[in-house]
């Protein structure tokens, strides 16, 4: 088969979380170490990072991928979901998972795959880290796909555990209380490994206190070292000046991830590059500069406060729970200067009413939904937003939506379309 028609087949017969909901889920790590194990342990041939947490993830895990590969590693990069094409997330120094690799990783173990019927994450995770052996890198940064301790990247034994920060999110798998969740993000600290916490919450902070305790891991809470203050953009690129410890170290420090809350996920990655420098990695303050200032290149990042078009400007971002929605309609209130358009787009497991509270009632509103079974009717999602306050029209898809906000914006107005991962993934 081709590439395209193995994609097919992946489609129609892995069950995908991400387009079909809980039933596609496990909370158990029985296939993932089988696959590992059947494929002779292959994350063993590599060191890691591993990243979670409930926003900023992805952000943080490329940060660090584009400087490592800046400071001369070959570093492997595992994310998820992808955006536009699934080879997204499978990258070695920015550059996709070769097609050819994918097909015959799909034949080779297509008999084993029906006798074991891993879910769609499973499957990626081992062929990520296949990949990752087959190229040889040197260090993967691997991502969290939900929770952490029973999530499938969490047979690696990585060299720095990273924990961004815990908010409310897929509260029917990790728990109802940030104090749950917490207990399954802190599922990634290992025996005798630092770990990094972007965010110190007291609310949560005695969660990673005990599990470091009883792996007898260092400890850090990224944002009792570090803060930054953002002074201006530069080129397309947002810049910072960085204290630690009361002390100016970088002024300015630049990069092209433009996002305001990505100042949180900027204090977690330089953090987190201390700790590994300690670890005997090599990285200079050169390095970390280079790489900040390129992450977007270095990684083919995208989806995050991105920028569609000017005038007027269209923003697209993949947030989508409450801590990052609110942080985006922030940002959104800070930069606008006239009115704002948000096209809007949820799955159908949210938990919606907190959520939509948080946008402004004078704005005008475009509901819609991405082409996946989870999505939430679009319709369905213009009646519990007129509950909350917001007035808008529904349109049966997100291009319908995004032409309609175009055509009604003015030169000084802003749409923002969000929401949801897949409806930013049909946007681009």
């Amino acid at each position: 088969m081709n590439y395209e028609e193995a994609l097919e087949w992946m489609f129609a017969q892995i069950p995908m979380y991400q387009r079909q909901g809980k039933a596609a889920y496990k909370a158990d790590l029985t296939t993932t170490e089988a696959l590992d194990a059947r494929m002779g342990h292959p994350h063993h041939s590599f060191r890691s990072i591993h990243v979670g947490g409930t926003n900023g993830k992805g952000s943080v895990s490329h940060m660090l991928a584009s400087i490592l590969h800046s400071a001369g590693y070959t570093t492997g990069l595992y994310t998820s979901p992808h955006l536009k094409d699934f080879r997204e997330r499978i990258r070695v120094n920015g550059k996709l998972i070769r097609k050819d690799f994918v097909m015959d990783f799909l034949q080779h173990y297509n008999r084993y795959f029906q006798g074991l019927e891993p879910s769609f994450f499973e499957m990626t995770v081992a062929m990520a880290f296949e990949y990752f052996r087959t190229m040889q890198v040197d260090v993967a940064i691997v991502e969290v796909g939900m929770g952490g301790r029973l999530d499938s990247t969490n047979i690696i034994d990585p060299e720095v555990s990273v924990i961004t920060n815990i908010s409310l999110d897929h509260t029917q798998f990790l728990g109802n209380t940030v104090e749950e969740i917490a207990r399954e993000k802190a599922g990634i600290i290992k025996k005798g490994r630092p770990v990094v916490v972007g965010e110190y919450d007291p609310q949560t902070s005695h969660v990673f206190r005990d599990k470091a305790a009883l792996t007898q891991s260092l400890l850090c809470f990224a944002n009792q070292y570090y803060r930054v203050n953002r002074w201006g953009d530069e080129s397309h690129k947002a810049c910072y000046s960085v204290i630690h410890n009361d002390e100016v170290v970088y002024d300015p420090l630049c990069t092209d991830l433009l996002g305001s809350y990505q100042a949180k996920n900027l204090v977690t990655c330089l953090m987190t590059a201390d700790v590994m420098k300690e670890q005997g990695y090599d990285i200079s303050a050169e390095h970390i500069r280079q790489g900040l200032a390129n992450v977007s290149g270095n990684t083919g990042f995208a989806g995050r406060w991105f920028p569609l078009q000017r005038n007027p400007l269209v923003i697209c971002d993949t947030a989508h729970n409450q801590a990052g929605l609110a942080l985006n309609i922030a940002e959104v209130q800070r930069i606008s200067r006239g009115g704002v358009h948000f096209v809007l787009g949820f799955v159908n497991n949210k938990q919606l009413e907190p959520i939509l509270r948080l946008f402004p009632s004078s704005e005008r509103y475009y509901f819609t939904k991405a082409n996946i079974p989870r999505a939430l009717n679009e319709k369905r999602l213009a009646e519990i937003a007129y509950d909350c306050g917001l007035k808008g029209e529904a349109f049966s898809s997100p291009r319908q939506a995004l032409d309609a906000a175009r055509k009604n914006a003015k030169e000084d107005d802003l749409v923002y379309v969000g929401g949801s991962t897949f409806l930013v993934s049909e946007v681009l």
